[in-house]
């Protein structure tokens, strides 16, 4: 019965309209009324939730980002990756796939990628004649690709709902050959799609204009390497890595590019202030949440159920991951990170899967439901961007959802894809 009173009041909630961190605090409070344990047992587990200084690194990050949006380095890498690779087919949608891969080693956000990424190139592409659809199914999905690379805030809350023992460093360095991979599907298929379509070529501006975009972006693209290189190196942690990272964009905005007024760092800190608050707010009722299926033993019956339906890891994670994308259509990544993390790490774990390799598999699965209705975040983002409504663009953005699934079974049932770049610092 308590089962039903926890995820039944979290249903009824969530399709009522309530917003996401008070479906999981309400369906908690709910719970522990039913089972007769103290009220406050609610407000002792949200608190212990958000008081973890690994989530430090979180608002800084998120910092950082808004800062990149507002300071012009997100315009310079669009710009560097046009010269890259705008002459390839579809040469937009190549340009577009490239930054998200340049900015999403910066942001660390799907939502600011694509809403940072997708400013710049949707319009753009519809004065060039590519198809409305065809820049937002773009955006959308490539802006995953930023959910697997350093500084991703979701890795650091996937190592702390799998209790702090996965390190944030390894799964940083694991994300990067995955990303990579998804990042060259879907350069794929939308160099097939604009060849169907038949959009044009863009001219090659010579290796200079090459040359010349690199040292203008460069100041932003440092930023990754103090990122990744100061975490991986062990010089500082991920909380130092993120205060670090807004120091040195600020540095740059301010005395390098000169990009910034005053009321453009405001915006940014309240940008950054609201959307850590709903960050946090969601990782605290959510560790109630967790708490709860902990105290109920969820993850130990879902490991026994598993274990009857095969012992094949093959199955186990196809099934897993048929899971994990179901949720992710209809949840907000954060929140599920921390209540499936306990229930399904054990499980994965059970079959000797490694955390490492879990946690990346986890992260792209929940980045596919970002881009899926009914509540794909990202995808109602790209679609405001367009100007376009969500239906045409879903009609449209299958060739890019298959680059996505490919990817995620490469890195579901290939190890070495996300394991061999972490070893090499071990």
């Amino acid at each position: 019965m308590e089962y039903w009173v926890l995820f039944g009041t979290f249903t009824v909630l969530l399709l009522s309209g309530t917003p996401v961190a008070f479906c999981l605090g309400g369906a908690s409070f709910a719970t522990i009324l039913y089972l007769g344990l103290p009220p406050v047992v609610v407000f002792q587990r949200l608190n212990s939730g958000v008081s973890v200084f690994a989530l430090m690194a979180i608002p800084f990050f998120i910092f950082a980002g808004n800062l990149m949006v507002r300071g012009d380095i997100a315009r310079r890498l669009v710009a560097l990756a046009g010269a890259a690779v705008g002459h390839f087919r579809g040469g937009l949608g190549q340009v577009n796939i490239t930054a998200s891969v340049l900015f999403g080693g910066i942001s660390g956000s799907a939502a600011a990628d694509a809403s940072a990424i997708g400013g710049l190139m949707v319009p753009q592409m519809k004065e060039r004649g590519y198809g409305v659809d065809y820049a937002v199914n773009i955006t959308v999905v490539s802006s995953i690709i930023s959910l697997m690379l350093p500084p991703s805030h979701n890795l650091i809350i996937y190592s702390i709902a799998g209790g702090g023992r996965i390190s944030i460093a390894d799964l940083f360095t694991a994300g990067i050959v995955p990303g990579l991979i998804l990042a060259l599907s879907l350069m794929f298929a939308a160099w097939a799609v604009a060849r169907k379509r038949g959009y044009p070529l863009e001219a090659f501006p010579g290796l200079r204009a090459v040359g010349s975009l690199f040292l203008s972006a460069l100041p932003g693209l440092i930023l990754i390497a103090i990122i990744f290189g100061g975490v991986r190196s062990g010089v500082f942690t991920a909380s130092e890595s993120s205060c670090i990272a807004v120091v040195y964009a600020l540095f740059v905005i301010v005395f390098v590019y000169r990009s910034m007024g005053w009321s453009e760092f405001v915006n940014a800190v309240k940008d950054a202030v609201r959307t850590t608050a709903m960050v946090l707010m969601v990782i605290g009722c959510a560790a109630a949440f967790g708490w709860l299926l902990a105290y109920l033993k969820v993850p130990a019956e879902m490991v026994a159920f598993m274990r009857g339906l095969s012992d094949n890891p093959i199955v186990i994670l196809l099934l897993i991951n048929i899971l994990l994308l179901i949720l992710g259509s209809f949840m907000d990544m954060s929140p599920l990170i921390v209540i499936t993390t306990p229930i399904f790490l054990p499980i994965a774990e059970a079959f000797g899967i490694d955390p490492v390799q879990f946690g990346i598999i986890m992260i792209l699965n929940l980045g596919i439901g970002l881009c899926t209705p009914p509540v794909g975040s990202v995808l109602f983002v790209g679609c405001a961007v367009g100007k376009i409504r969500v239906l045409d663009v879903v009609r449209t953005i299958w060739p890019f959802y298959l680059a996505g699934i490919f990817t995620l079974m490469l890195v579901t049932y290939i190890p070495f894809l996300s394991l061999w770049l972490p070893s090499l610092f071990h």
